[in-house]
């Protein structure tokens, strides 16, 4: 593939990385000067890791110049039916991932399959905490919403999520979002009752996994329409 990476941090340069190993070229760098359409056109696809800002009007112009693209960047979610929109107008392709790591994907699928099986216990009650770097701008995480919201849908008792610090009822589902140091990502879920709890996590150990998971995301993509998830990828229960 001929791929154009938009945000060229630290993710970019992983992802220039693993691309190249796995044979394929970068044909266009965007950084914080924005997008250049010419240069854009070279590519059968888009990789962005970008800024929450910034998301939307990377998406627009990819999906409106005509190549798909993959984004993990997260803190736009409020704008993400109106991209939905103008993918299906523009008959082009998108992945969204608030979390392209496989293990993630399998922890995603884990968490919907014990909120299931937790779901007549009601003297459990479940919460979350997230841990990441300090330089991550959102809380929680895009991956935490993922978590909460599959969560939610699985469990009657719990009919929306909340920052610890705003929690205000047993229907609150609480995240504790904490920011420290260089931590790429730790989730976990955790069921808690007087007798004792259970609980699953997700550790992140760099952001290879992240990186490796977006490409294959990539190269599913590529010579696609329309609107797919890490489900379809990984070929995952729904």
């Amino acid at each position: 593939m001929k791929v154009a990476l938009v945000g060229y941090g630290k993710m970019g340069k992983t992802l220039e990385k693993i691309l190249v190993d796995r044979g394929h070229e970068v044909v266009a760098r965007f950084g914080s000067e924005g997008i250049q359409i010419a240069e854009l056109e070279k590519a059968d696809v888009a990789i962005e890791f970008s800024v929450p800002e910034a998301a939307y009007g990377n998406l627009k112009t990819c999906l409106e110049t005509g190549v798909p693209i993959v984004t993990g960047t997260t803190g736009w979610l409020d704008r993400y039916d109106e991209i939905v929109s103008l993918c299906q107008e523009k008959n082009g392709g998108l992945i969204y991932a608030s979390n392209f790591s496989l293990g993630v994907n399998l922890f995603f699928a884990l968490n919907r399959y014990l909120a299931e099986l937790m779901a007549p216990y009601s003297d459990y009650n479940a919460e979350m905490t997230e841990i990441h770097h300090i330089h991550k701008l959102d809380a929680p995480s895009g991956t935490a919403i993922s978590l909460a919201e599959d969560l939610i849908k699985g469990l009657p008792q719990k009919d929306k999520w909340a920052l610890k610090e705003n929690a205000q009822s047993d229907s609150d589902l609480s995240i504790e979002a904490i920011r420290e140091n260089e931590v790429p990502g730790t989730h976990s879920i955790r069921y808690s009752s007087a007798i004792d709890d259970i609980e699953i996590i997700h550790t992140a150990h760099n952001r290879q996994g992240f990186a490796l998971g977006a490409v294959i995301a990539a190269e599913y993509l590529n010579g696609k329409q329309g609107v797919y998830s890490m489900r379809d990828v990984l070929n995952l229960p729904s």
